[in-house]
């Protein structure tokens, strides 16, 4: 019985402040994605657009990315071995 591991990449002390412990802080963004059952995208940055998708899914103990960005193509990512849902996209499961 797995829950979803809630973790916030680099975050303030004001956001630790507020939000305390009820979230797992890590330092760098494949350090959140260790043991994570699943991943939401919610940014563009740059530094998300080209990660090494054999390293997340080794990572990550369940391949589920929600990707708020449309940031990767489906069909790149079923290939790598996630379930990957996007916006206006259908989902696509792991080969």
């Amino acid at each position: 019985e797995n829950m979803l591991k809630e973790t916030i990449f680099a975050a303030t002390q004001q956001i630790r402040r507020e939000l305390g412990e009820r979230w797992t802080y890590r330092e760098s963004a494949y350090g959140a994605l260790e043991g994570a059952e699943a991943l939401a995208i919610n940014t563009e940055w740059e530094q998300y657009r080209r990660p090494d998708l054999e390293r997340m899914r080794r990572l990550m103990s369940n391949g589920a990315i929600f990707d708020g960005r449309n940031l990767y193509e489906p069909a790149e990512m079923q290939r790598a071995g996630f379930y990957y849902e996007c916006i206006g996209r259908p989902a696509t499961r792991p080969d």
